[in-house]
């Protein structure tokens, strides 16, 4: 399907608009909108983590990868469940399969992890996320942070270079597994100024970020996808898979629509763009991104104090707290699916949520360097 690209102008005009009609009376749309995506992919199966044998690698009990599309690790020595993490492939513009959202490792599954970036061919690692909160573990250490060699299984992990930007990192780890002649290349993004369930406070520099990492997925082959996580894997994960993703399309002349991309996106991992801050701010930083760096902020016209205060008033994830109670809720909410659920793999294909990834068109249809204006 051949698309008719817009130019970046008329995109940014029409979305500046759109944005300020959702923060009107009060952010009413963005809260109507955010709403609308509750109940989304919540009747979905995720039986592989919830199995005894497997609750010990999950870092959150009530987070857990749904199991039609879940990563799934080669067996190891005839064992079972050795094939499970907690990680989703989710799409990004070009097929299902374009990002990895998962959790951050823990003591127990760094091995997993870098089995995982080995046997799926993962060149680019983002992680969104600092390593501890005050006294809590947000993400195990699974990499040297400075030049040198560590061993996870079979697999070597060796830290080559760090270089330091403002307010994140990017380092170049050459991967080896035992046996293997060649080793191959990793570049890991490593973004920590960003708080659990909230959003960074400059917004210019995830922007910045973002585009960095965009740059280099358009620059080289995808050999594999891209691994995405935070601490939970859903929702700092979802959205910077969603601002990343919109910005692609936008590139190509394509009008973002960020509630079909998280739609879409939680029916892959539950609960990616965690909260109404979160989806909002993903509309700040792709109009801050679209306006050349003006404050998008200033330009959406509506009070956001309320989101801040909804943030705050949230369980915090990290805590532990609520595990259970979160696991029980999300069984009573996953017993009955709605009655237009997918049938099957042909009207998945059809059906209009996916319309947006099926926008994405082929390098071969236009020239996408003809729409940088």
């Amino acid at each position: 399907m051949r698309v008719q690209p817009i130019s970046r102008v008329k995109i940014l005009q029409e979305f500046r608009l759109q944005c300020q009609t959702l923060a009107a009376n009060d952010n009413r749309g963005f809260n109507q909108e955010f709403e609308a995506l509750e109940e989304v992919g919540k009747y979905l199966p995720n039986r592989s983590g919830d199995l005894e044998a497997n609750r010990e690698k999950n870092r959150y009990p009530y987070i857990l990868p749904y199991d039609h599309c879940r990563v799934r690790l080669s067996v190891q020595n005839s064992q079972p469940h050795t094939d499970y993490i907690n990680a989703n492939f989710v799409p990004g513009g070009g097929s299902e399969r374009d990002f990895i959202c998962t959790q951050g490792p823990l003591p127990n599954t760094v091995v997993d992890f870098w089995r995982m970036v080995w046997e799926q061919n993962v060149r680019i690692i983002v992680m969104v996320t600092a390593l501890r909160h005050k006294d809590w573990v947000l993400c195990e250490k699974y990499w040297p942070l400075e030049r040198g060699t560590v061993h996870h299984g079979l697999i070597q992990v060796t830290t080559v270079t760090r270089k330091q930007g403002p307010v994140y990192f990017i380092t170049t780890i050459n991967l080896r597994q035992r046996d293997c002649p060649t080793g191959r290349i990793i570049t890991h993004y490593y973004y920590p100024a960003w708080p659990d369930r909230g959003v960074p406070k400059d917004l210019s520099s995830l922007c910045a970020f973002t585009e960095h990492v965009r740059q280099e997925l358009e620059a080289g082959p995808r050999l594999g996808p891209a691994v995405v996580h935070c601490s939970a894997g859903v929702g700092r994960s979802g959205t910077f898979v969603t601002l990343l993703w919109l910005m692609q399309l936008c590139v190509r002349g394509i009008r973002p629509d960020i509630r079909a991309a998280v739609e879409d996106l939680r029916l892959h991992r539950m609960w990616m763009v965690q909260n109404l801050g979160q989806y909002v701010f993903v509309h700040q930083c792709l109009l801050h991104w679209l306006s050349g760096g003006t404050s998008a902020r200033a330009q959406i016209q509506g009070s956001t104090s309320n989101i801040n205060h909804h943030i705050q008033d949230q369980p915090h994830s990290s805590s532990g707290r609520g595990g259970r109670a979160g696991r029980r809720r999300h069984r009573h909410q996953r017993q009955t699916a709605p009655s237009d659920q997918p049938l099957n793999t042909m009207q998945q294909i059809l059906h209009p949520r996916m319309l947006l990834r099926r926008l994405l068109p082929s390098s071969s249809l236009f020239n996408p360097g003809s729409n940088a204006s």
